[in-house]
């Protein structure tokens, strides 16, 4: 196995060690959890660069962890998982030589993770584009990304100096992102500024934190109300994970169809089989001509049903 550089990583997983399998070795208990993954030998070289934490600490590859033990993996790209250029059909709102806005559906998954190493955006990006993907980056192009869940507007680029340059663009705050929510209830209109970090309860979700976490400011506008229902538009002044499915619910109104951090009985009773939450629109200057871009997604047909059944 070659050597796994920073920028391979993939992806992140969080478990809790079961009492059945306290006291086994901590590569072999990696080992039986993802076998359709990866080999033993896979998980102890892991271990040994300090890419499994856990309770927050690297440990040695013959730890037996306890039941209630808090286990971190981040898995990272290996010459045994390629990255393959698929002819998975995109709907594109913007194209150029350097940069490609499409309007993600529902479903896809934005580039090769854990389950998920095949079907992406980024394989369709590849096949699009006829890019190579560069030795060891499993996120060729990418410079944000959306929940599988998640609709609307996803750039990408062409070429390694756009991604650069797009990336900063995020990172400096210069990407103007606006989505539109429906949800369970209806928030006030108003800025949230409340921290975001991992659940203390329960460390595969996120939530709003007393201390600690970081930062995190959505402005919030709701555009029609309809008991219990609302439209809402969301203005992201950063981009924590599950940011803004986060803050409505913090604001006591969860985005329609969220299984993590919605009503199941509202969800159940508007039918909604996914969040509904679109990235609607992206408005920046364009990293390599200047020009000002902004592009718009028309919202999926889902959303469109509740809105025409429920708050037309």
């Amino acid at each position: 196995m070659s050597q796994m550089l920073p920028s391979e990583k993939t992806s992140d997983e969080i478990l809790l060690i079961t009492a059945e399998e306290a006291g086994l070795r901590l590569d072999k208990i990696l080992a039986n959890r993802f076998a359709s993954i990866q080999s033993r030998t896979y998980f102890q070289r892991l271990i040994e660069e300090e890419r499994v934490l856990v309770n927050g600490e690297p440990v040695k590859k013959r730890i037996q962890p306890k039941e209630g033990d808090e286990v971190e993996i981040e898995f990272v790209l290996t010459p045994e998982l390629q990255l393959i250029p698929e002819a998975i059909p995109l709907k594109i709102i913007y194209e150029d030589e350097h940069l490609l806005a499409i309007d993600k559906p529902v479903g896809m998954v934005v580039h090769p993770a854990v389950g998920n190493w095949n079907g992406t955006f980024v394989n369709a990006l590849l096949y699009h584009c006829q890019m190579e993907a560069p030795s060891g980056d499993v996120r060729p192009g990418i410079v944000h990304r959306l929940d599988k869940d998640t609709t609307g507007l996803l750039l990408a680029a062409k070429h390694p100096l756009a991604q650069q340059k797009l990336i900063a663009l995020f990172a400096s705050r210069k990407i103007e992102k606006t989505y539109w929510a429906i949800c369970a209830g209806n928030p006030p209109a108003g800025v949230i500024d409340v921290p975001i970090g991992r659940s203390p309860v329960n460390r595969k979700l996120m939530a709003v934190l007393e201390t600690g976490g970081r930062r995190a400011v959505s402005r919030i506008k709701p555009l029609r109300f309809k008991d219990p229902l609302s439209l809402v538009e969301v203005l992201l002044e950063t981009g924590r994970t599950h940011q803004i499915r986060v803050h409505l619910k913090y604001r006591n109104a969860p985005v329609l169809g969220d299984t993590t951090y919605g009503s199941e009985k509202m969800n159940k009773k508007f039918q909604a089989e996914r969040q509904m939450l679109h990235a609607k629109r992206l408005r920046f200057e364009h990293p390599m001509t200047g020009a000002m871009l902004d592009l718009e997604a028309p919202l999926p047909e889902d959303m469109q049903r509740v809105m025409e059944e429920y708050l037309s």
